[in-house]
């Protein structure tokens, strides 16, 4: 007797999965880890990497916020795989560069592939999958994000070390080849809809699931841009791109510069980070699933709060430790879930569309925060841009209560 075929929406996840540990995990996360070697190797400040990260952010924001819409238009596998194949060309581009202006740019236009990388590959399972599973299938893509995570934490130091003083330039020529050998099967294997290969999404159901469109020519944009829930769970999703980013992306340098751990050690906690995060967004897709997406959301923010205070204070032995054991539980709790709430709003066709809306908020969070951090930690050091972040966390979690239930579909 034959198994049960495995249902293409599975191998959507995986693909998934790859692009957004491609996209997030080698082309944003290791610059963490390559931040001080450019500082030294190109002579900047503090403020000067921080506008480094926010210039690849506003590019991320640039087509995070149409990378959605333009996914709905033009299909998921088409834009996610050019996508992709620009993140890993520019990503070379950055090991070649000489200058601030160089990087500062390059950063922006590796940003601008990670947009519309990321946000569609997120939006994925919301195509794929019924309503009950959306929650879990986008936790497994997430998990994309604290394996690149992970992987980064275990790739980059000995590249580094191997090509010392200049071993960042060979970072970026590694991780931009993979995110090329990722574009490629992306294209090769992606498809766009259930409908597509005659299939129904995963625990299709006729009485929860509402009939789609049969064409791109009848979505109804302003749907998703008048939807006030929707313009909510991205105000709300604001303050994890703001608070989130400034922890990792200063990661490595506060322990570096403040602490004196040495690169391995440094290295080695960001590894846990990635080790942990592998599972934050299966951890709280499930929970959004079960409590509702906002007391989900409340209940992450809380957690991240706690994480950016005990960095903040580094309470010995063990502050930094559990800082960073908390934030790997929870890292990507909040994408996991505002992605699924926005696409809860609006109906099948129009969810990329309404994942890249409410992901511009959360990009405009993710420019500002590197930013006012850089020089926050210029003028009066590192834990006070350490206490913003834990303001901001608090803040999401009150905004998230106020969250309204969707209906079904």
């Amino acid at each position: 007797m034959r198994g049960k075929a495995i249902h293409y929406g599975w191998i959507i996840v995986a693909l998934g999965f790859l692009s957004v540990l491609g996209a997030h995990g080698f082309g944003r996360f290791a610059y963490s880890l390559v931040l001080r070697d450019m500082k030294l190797s190109l002579d900047l400040t503090y403020a000067q990497m921080g506008d480094i990260a926010s210039a690849n952010f506003i590019g991320y924001l640039a087509l995070a916020t149409i990378g959605g819409a333009l996914a709905s238009k033009y299909g998921s596998r088409r834009v996610i795989s050019i996508s992709a194949m620009v993140m890993g060309v520019t990503m070379i581009l950055t090991g070649l560069s000489r200058s601030y202006f160089e990087v500062l740019v390059l950063r922006f236009l590796t940003g601008l592939g990670n947009g519309s990388t990321y946000l569609p590959s997120m939006a994925l399972p919301s195509i794929w999958f019924a309503l009950k599973y959306r929650g879990r299938a986008t936790g497994y893509v997430s998990a994309g994000i604290g394996v690149g995570f992970a992987l980064a934490g275990v790739l980059v130091p000995p590249i580094l070390a191997l090509y010392a003083p200049e071993g960042w330039r060979y970072v970026w020529f590694y991780l931009g080849s993979a995110l090329i050998a990722i574009s490629i099967v992306d294209l090769i294997f992606l498809r766009n809809r259930p409908e597509d290969l005659g299939l129904k999404p995963v625990g299709f159901e006729e009485s929860t699931l509402s009939p789609s469109p049969s064409s791109s020519s009848s979505l109804r944009w302003g749907l998703v841009y008048k939807s006030k829930e929707v313009w909510f769970v991205g105000l709300v999703y604001f303050m994890y791109g703001f608070s989130y980013i400034i922890y990792v992306t200063f990661f490595a340098a506060y322990l570096e510069d403040v602490f004196g751990w040495s690169k391995a050690l440094a290295s080695s906690l960001w590894f846990m980070v990635g080790i942990l995060s592998i599972f934050s967004g299966v951890i709280w897709g499930w929970v959004s699933d079960v409590l509702g997406r906002k007391y989900g959301m409340c209940l992450a923010y809380l957690v991240l709060a706690s994480s950016y205070l005990l960095f903040a204070i580094a309470l010995p032995p063990y502050g930094l430790y559990v800082s960073a054991l908390v934030f790997g539980l929870t890292a990507w709790s909040i994408p996991t879930v505002a992605v699924v709430a926005a696409a809860d709003y609006v109906s099948s066709e129009l969810r990329s569309a309404a994942a890249g809306f409410v992901t511009f908020f959360f990009g405009v969070g993710q420019v500002l925060g590197p930013k006012v951090a850089g020089h926050v930690i210029d003028v009066i050091g590192f834990p006070p841009a350490f206490i913003i972040a834990t303001l901001a966390s608090l803040v999401g979690a009150f905004g998230s209560l106020l969250l309204k239930k969707p209906r079904k579909g």
